[in-house]
């Protein structure tokens, strides 16, 4: 009996990998990944000046946890060192680089120290990423939401990357329920009919990464709720509805584009990447049907492959972009190469692949 169970669970594994194997030749996500990962350890920190004292910004944060994450997967102790390693001068007192500002993309620095906690067990870590979680919740509003609510659509992943990191590193329900509680009260507010997410309520533009970062928000937020949850079931069903709607919008060569509604917008990687992410991990968690949406992850999965460069920089990137009431701000958006804001969710969906 026990061997049935066995060779069951194997078969549904199988089964929601039908279209995450057999990559045509550069594509295997160990491969990327490594590459990415590799890029990311000599890269020079990028900096948020308006956060504190060269205060690492949020997208360099988001590249570094998925690069320790993909280092897990695959076991990788020799990257894990040297990730580790690069962190150990953030450690020493009044360090320039961490983040001072009370403000939702310093806080998520704190995601960092967090993953480091998770994967060595050091207590130094879980102090500082724990410090970031809690300070978060300090003055709530009446509501219970954190006092940085601000409704743009970037916080859904900002606030949640860091409660889900706490969450997991002790197992206090405290920062899960945070994080869910947030999440349906930014879908309640911001979610469209049709499942997207304007930028932020008086900025009504489906701007690309803006939802990419919605995406990934209630990707990882629904790995960490069980399924009894009360809050589970309106999350799913936010989830799934803005799931088919990017599933309609995606390009014939498996890419999104910088506004997803605009076809005469250029394709952009950090919100394809971010799309893949959490296409890739709905369908290995069986949340979303495997026969629509695996083969619209495996495409944009190899598209975006096409877009790194030899030493896994990857194209295309849209900047870094405030809100602004102008469609030809969003399409005239400058595009970068190897900017963090498309590393991070290339390690995020290589990750997912594998896991």
């Amino acid at each position: 009996m026990i061997a049935l169970c066995a060779w069951l669970g194997g078969s549904a594994a199988l089964a929601q990998d039908k279209y995450f194997a057999d990559w045509p030749a550069g594509a295997d996500p160990r491969d990327v990944g490594k590459r990415v990962a590799e890029r990311f350890i000599p890269t020079p920190h990028m900096e948020m000046p308006s956060h504190g004292p060269l205060a690492l910004h949020y997208s360099h944060v988001a590249t570094w946890v998925g690069s320790l994450q993909f280092a897990a997967v695959t076991k990788d102790q020799e990257l894990l060192s040297r990730l580790v390693a690069r962190f150990e001068p953030f450690l020493a007192p009044e360090a320039p680089r961490v983040p001072r500002s009370d403000h939702v993309d310093a806080d998520v620095f704190g995601a960092l120290p967090l993953e480091l906690y998770l994967q060595t067990h050091r207590y130094q870590y879980r102090l500082m990423g724990l410090a970031f979680a809690d300070g978060q919740w300090d003055n709530p509003a009446a509501d219970g939401l954190t006092h940085q609510t601000r409704w743009w659509i970037d916080d859904m992943y900002m606030i949640t990357a860091l409660q889900l990191q706490a969450y997991r590193a002790t197992g206090e329900v405290k920062y899960r329920e945070r994080a869910a509680a947030e999440m349906v009260a930014y879908n309640a507010r911001l979610q469209q009919p049709d499942g997207l997410y304007f930028h932020a309520p008086d900025v009504k533009f489906y701007w690309g990464r803006g939802d990419g970062w919605v995406a990934v928000g209630m990707a990882e937020m629904l790995r960490d709720l069980p399924e009894k949850h009360r809050l589970r079931k309106p999350i799913l069903a936010s989830y799934r509805r803005m799931m088919a709607t990017l599933l309609s919008h995606q390009a014939q060569n498996g890419m999104w584009r910088q506004l997803i509604d605009h076809p005469e917008s250029w394709e952009e990687t950090s919100s394809t990447a971010m799309f893949t992410y959490a296409f890739v991990t709905g369908v290995k968690n069986g949340w979303l049907d495997e026969e629509t949406y695996g083969p619209a992850a495996r495409k944009a999965w190899i598209a975006l492959v096409g877009y790194l460069t030899p030493d896994g920089d990857l194209r295309e990137v849209c900047v870094g972009t405030g809100k602004r009431d102008s469609l030809q701000y969003y399409l005239d958006r400058p595009r970068a190469v190897g900017d963090g804001h498309g590393q991070a969710p290339m390690m995020w969906s290589a990750t997912a692949l594998l896991r």
